[in-house]
């Protein structure tokens, strides 16, 4: 699974270009402000996924420019596919794959790329929506249909809060609420399901790559949590969603006093152990940054199992952030597959010579 070219107009400050990768490893260098991290941004746009940099497209546009184009020649599964991906200021995106209209969610039958910023270091001390990002854009990538359940479960809870917000003023709304109450419930137990699944299969891949890493000095554990009345978030669909309605029931009034919608999959979480005590309060700097790049990488390899070649790996000036055994670990750990990593130092990258080298300078490759 790779990208073999990409080609961009008005990506933000990417002008029109053509880039050609390496099937193995691509070390793209330049100063800072050049353009390296918008250049995996591009990619990581092809796998169906937001950007992991802005919540809208219209920033994706350079500034003086109406719209913007991505086009990849993408290789998987040994077949061929060209994908388009075209941004308007005003309205939705314009997807295609071999010329025929796709939807995001379809994309990544075409192309699975695991992203590892300097940002995922803190992945286990910040807070829950972090970690419930890392989960919803990797399982958008395994299972189709998530996407547009996320989407889905957002709409009824913009309502949902809409009501809660202004029943005071407008009682009439409340005439709607338990319809969004049973929505929400219904949607927060296929998420809960989806998301523990993933966390159980995270936990089992994650903790001998973290033994090893730790030079068998710690166990890193990880488990979904969720509704306090869901007893197995991996239970039937429908089990769960009378476990999640039942706790929404008993905090009914509490939601109307708050203004808040306190029940669903919205407030989940992923709680990471090392060694038994919770990571995010008690766990070292070193601690913190061996157990996300465990999680990353163990995530590498369940998108590997499953679809039976490595995902294409990004790695924004990851390295340059790690102490040189962590360096060590991670560059043992990425090949037989497309890796793109960016840097400022091309000397930092000596060990990677048998990789392409690529160089930013405004936004062109030179």
């Amino acid at each position: 699974m790779r990208v073999e070219s990409l080609e961009t107009e008005n990506f933000r400050l990417l002008s029109r270009q053509r880039v050609e990768f390496s099937p193995g490893v691509n070390v793209i260098c330049g100063d800072n402000a050049q353009g390296k991290t918008t250049l995996l941004e591009a990619v990581f746009l092809l796998t169906g996924n937001k950007s992991f940099r802005t919540r809208f497209d219209r920033e994706l546009i350079a500034f003086d420019k109406d719209g913007a184009l991505l086009s990849a020649r993408v290789e998987a599964c040994g077949r061929t596919q060209q994908m388009e991906l075209r941004f308007f200021r005003g309205r939705g995106r314009q997807i295609t794959v071999n010329k025929v209209k796709r939807s995001a969610s379809e994309l990544s039958e075409s192309l699975k790329a695991v992203l590892f910023c300097p940002d995922d270091l803190l992945l286990l001390r910040g807070g829950a929506a972090e970690r419930r990002r890392m989960m919803d854009e990797a399982i958008s990538q395994l299972r189709p249909g998530y996407r547009k359940l996320l989407g889905d479960y957002r709409k009824f809870y913009d309502n949902k809060s809409a009501i809660l917000r202004q029943w005071r003023e407008r009682s009439d709304l409340l005439a709607a609420l338990d319809d969004f109450n049973e929505a929400l419930c219904r949607c927060s137990a296929r998420i809960i399901r989806y998301r523990s699944s993933f966390v159980r299969r995270l936990a089992e891949y994650a903790a001998p790559i973290h033994r090893e890493f730790s030079g068998d000095r710690e166990e890193l554990d990880c488990r979904y949590a969720t509704v306090s009345t869901v007893t197995d978030p991996e239970a039937a669909e429908s089990r769960i969603y009378e476990e999640v309605a039942l706790r929404q029931r008993q905090l009914r009034q509490a939601e109307l006093d708050s203004g808040q919608c306190l029940v669903g999959a919205h407030k989940d979480d992923m709680e990471v152990t090392i060694n038994g005590a919770a990571a995010r309060s008690f766990a070292s700097q070193g601690q913190l940054r061996t157990g996300a790049l465990s999680l990353k990488i163990a995530e590498r390899e369940i998108f590997l199992h499953e679809a039976g070649e490595p995902p294409v790996l990004l790695l924004d000036d990851v390295l340059s952030e790690l102490d040189s055994e962590r360096q060590k670990f991670v560059l043992n750990r990425i090949g037989g597959g497309q890796t793109l990593i960016t840097c400022c130092d091309e000397s930092s990258v000596e060990r990677l010579l048998d990789g392409r080298q690529l160089r930013l300078e405004g936004g062109r490759v030179v």
